[in-house]
């Protein structure tokens, strides 16, 4: 498991990094080589549907319910989709829907119990991964979010 995670984060480091080497400027600065353009595999390819950031769910994580006792989850639903649905609304309501996308994966193999793992990749800042087990992390972790995109 542990190397299909970091097969998997090499890859969307992969596509991350061919966004960023197309956006260069193809005259370099005086302090910057020109950096050599990406190859692209002779495959279809499709324009990505966020802007400077992707954050990866664990689809896996947490069977059961947040145990915060404050906050009722929806019958039904685990905490990823939870966390999911929630982390989309949120960027939709502040106007960061487009900037960011929040998809749903597989298991990334950290598996933390009564947790969600989540992996965090934004233009500034990288990759991260985060664990999240309340609703008051998933409120830091969003504090995150919203600070890293000023």
């Amino acid at each position: 498991m542990k190397k299909l995670l970091k097969r998997i984060l090499k890859l969307i480091k992969q596509i991350f990094q061919q966004i960023l080497d197309n956006e260069q400027p193809t005259v370099p600065s005086s302090n910057r080589p020109l950096k050599t353009p990406a190859i692209t595999p002779p495959i279809p390819t499709f324009a990505s549907q966020w802007g400077d950031a992707l954050i990866l769910v664990c689809s896996q994580c947490a069977a059961e319910k947040f145990s915060d006792s404050y906050h009722q989850v929806r019958s039904g639903t685990t905490a990823s989709e939870e966390l999911q649905k929630w982390l989309k609304s949120r960027l939709k309501l502040d106007g960061l829907w487009g900037k960011y996308r929040v998809v749903s994966t597989s298991c990334l193999g950290v598996c933390p119990k009564e947790s969600v793992a989540v992996v965090l990749y934004h233009n500034t800042v990288g990759q991260q991964c985060f664990i999240i087990s309340s609703h008051s992390e998933r409120e830091i972790f969003y504090s995150y979010i919203k600070h890293i995109n000023q």
